[in-house]
């Protein structure tokens, strides 16, 4: 039986976040387009050395975080250690179709690895069950724990399997649970970001938490449209060709 005592609210115009001033400010400069972006990789059959290359890359150009797979936790923060730049692993990827106490289990473990950044999938067949307690309650597992440790939560909401009453309704229960960004893909299902979902999770959030866009960014004119659209962060693992078509080398 659906469980919905968790009500989430309408979505309201929420104001105050200015997306064109980000959007200048992150083009202004390659380095300041770096600051925003988690460099990716994702991929099963990445290797230990396709994972300290990664790694060496997030220093060198100074990304937001270098987001691994759970297996590649230690390696990655053993490598990045001392350097600034943190390090970011996936939670219940890609389907989000764990058990909220695996999901809580997996976010303990990382976080005694030294991770900072976790980016969970929600349970997204729940979601569409209108099961909006125990989804809430699956997000608030990690969010607890994370933010416990000084980590931040990512909650990935798979946006090209969701309606449009479920995006804004999974989008408010995200922020109900205390994500600090709403994400738009894994990159692993049937589609990725895209501006017009970006602007739907930015009119929601409004200034309550920040909105990623990953899932197929690979240019600086995607980047470009997902900022514009109301993104604070670019999940890629086109990050060096982007800074490059700024003038990075």
């Amino acid at each position: 039986m659906a469980t919905k005592s968790i009500e989430p609210e309408a979505s309201s115009d929420y104001s105050g976040f200015d997306s064109r001033a980000f959007t200048l400010h992150a083009l202004s400069a390659w380095p300041h387009m770096a600051a925003i972006i988690d460099h990716t990789l994702l991929k099963p059959d990445a290797t230990r050395d396709q994972v300290l290359k990664l790694c060496e890359e997030a220093v060198e150009y100074r990304f937001a975080c270098a987001m691994v797979n759970p297996v590649w936790a230690a390696e990655a923060q053993s490598a990045l250690a001392g350097t600034g730049v943190p390090v970011g692993v996936v939670v219940g990827f890609p389907l989000g179709a764990s058990l909220s106490s695996s999901k809580r289990e997996e976010a303990v473990a990382l976080l005694r690895k030294g991770v900072r950044e976790l980016d969970m999938v929600i349970s997204i067949g729940m979601l569409k069950s209108g099961m909006n307690t125990l989804v809430q309650q699956d997000i608030q597992g990690v969010v607890e724990v994370a933010h416990d440790a000084g980590a931040i939560v990512k909650v990935i909401l798979e946006t090209c399997l969701l309606s449009l009453e479920e995006k804004i309704r999974g989008s408010e229960l995200a922020i109900g649970a205390g994500a600090d960004f709403l994400k738009t893909s894994t990159g692993f299902s049937t589609g990725g970001a895209n501006a017009v979902d970006i602007a739907l999770l930015r009119g929601v959030a409004g200034t309550r938490c920040g909105v990623k866009a990953s899932g197929g960014i690979r240019t600086l004119a995607e980047a470009h449209a997902m900022l514009e659209a109301g993104a604070t962060r670019i999940g890629a693992s086109s990050g060096i060709h982007i800074l490059r078509e700024m003038g990075a080398k």
